[in-house]
């Protein structure tokens, strides 16, 4: 599986590491070995394999979440983006130290929802919605009353620190993709029957579990900031924000149409983030670990599509050799965000520890942990 794209090619069922990249690989290894239980190190999914194979977990966002708040490790590298070793640090106790290899690991998705244009919304919605704000009531989490109606925020967990903050202060929940539909049942039942949630920052999540669950689109608009809304507000069900993820964006119903035409027989699976429509032409769809136990549990010689990044449809396609697996965008390029984790940047930072440094911390300071850790933990105790 090669993937071309402008000034590089890179071909990512090559596995193979050069004199170079085996170096580095054996002396994170060394590193590892002399931080022992003191080192914790996350992988998400979307990494390459020269990072995974040095992780002591690899999961979506949610499983390494839970794993960062059960840990007792001094020292937790977090190979994943910024926003994922933000959760983790809140998570985690005042002794334990967070750390992300490259501090320029960011989140395109993230950054289409700042704190400033939430809080300017947050006023508009209320009044155009006609809904009240949880936070003006003596418990922000009880469910609503007969006859009330408000406003609750959710948070994807692709979202800053202090957005978490904010939505736990109004009452709201983080939610990440394979959860986003008991979040939302349990944003309901406080929203009320004539209430709404408020959903960011990708449209797309919101968008397919609301559809998933029964309601109409017509009840979802969208919230533009700096234009306003697409849609009637008064009476919605989900108000989405206007965001979207880079890369699940470039997955179509042609591209399906394209992969069923030389496979009759075969099974597209995609990410919830994808549009609607290409949600809806696929044959099943669901979070990162979702997406590996359907791969999983296909028999052998399935012909399967897969609408996420890259390096966890090339890994699939190693794990399972008896199956034929391709991306759906034969053209999609890595996360690349992500794909700033490079185990240079990892073995570098484990050398900063080992050498008595704390390199690259992600500190929440704790006036915004506050709210966050009340939103991921409300969401903690939701399971699906």
């Amino acid at each position: 599986m090669t993937v071309t794209l402008p000034m590089c090619s890179v071909d990512f069922m090559d596995t193979s590491l050069s004199p170079e990249e085996k170096a580095i690989s054996d002396r994170i290894s060394e590193l590892r070995a002399q931080l022992g239980d003191d080192l914790l190190i996350l992988g998400h999914h979307y990494q390459r394999d020269s990072i995974v194979m040095h992780a002591d977990f690899l999961g979506d966002s949610f499983m390494l979440s839970q794993k960062a708040a059960e840990s007792e490790a001094k020292y937790i590298v977090f190979c994943g983006v910024h926003f994922m070793a933000e959760s983790a640090d809140i998570l985690t106790s005042d002794e334990q130290i967070v750390v992300l290899p490259n501090m320029r690991a960011g989140c395109s998705m993230a950054d289409m929802a700042t704190l400033r244009e939430v809080e300017l919304a947050w006023t508009t919605l209320l009044e155009q919605a006609e809904l009240n704000d949880p936070l003006d009531r003596e418990d922000p989490t009880a469910p609503a009353g007969p006859g009330e109606k408000f406003l609750v925020p959710v948070t994807y967990m692709n979202s800053s620190a202090d957005l978490k903050d904010f939505v736990g202060r109004h009452g709201g929940i983080v939610c990440t993709s394979s959860n986003a539909q008991g979040i939302l049942n349990w944003a309901f039942e406080r929203a009320g029957p004539n209430g709404a949630v408020l959903f960011f920052p990708d449209q797309h999540l919101g968008r397919n579990t609301g559809n998933a669950m029964g309601i109409p689109l017509e009840l979802m608009p969208t919230w533009t900031p700096g234009i306003g809304a697409m849609g009637e507000l008064k009476g919605s069900r989900i108000i989405l924000w206007h965001g979207f993820c880079s890369v699940h964006k470039r997955f179509t119903p042609s591209q399906i149409e394209n992969f069923r035409s030389q496979h009759p027989d075969g099974v597209v699976v995609v990410h919830p983030e994808c549009p609607i429509e290409t949600v809806s032409a696929s044959d099943a769809n669901g979070s990162t670990q979702y997406i590996r136990n359907f791969v999983a549990d296909l028999p052998s010689g399935s012909k399967i599509a897969i609408g996420t990044e890259i390096n966890m449809v090339a890994r699939l396609a190693d794990e399972h050799p008896d199956k034929h697996i391709e991306c759906l965008d034969e053209e999609i390029c890595p996360c690349s965000t992500m794909y700033m984790i490079h185990p240079a940047y990892l073995m570098d930072v484990l050398e900063r520890i080992v050498d008595g440094e704390i390199p690259n911390q992600i500190k929440v300071p704790k006036e915004i942990q506050e709210g966050s850790l009340m939103a991921l933990e409300r969401m903690l105790s939701i399971k699906k």
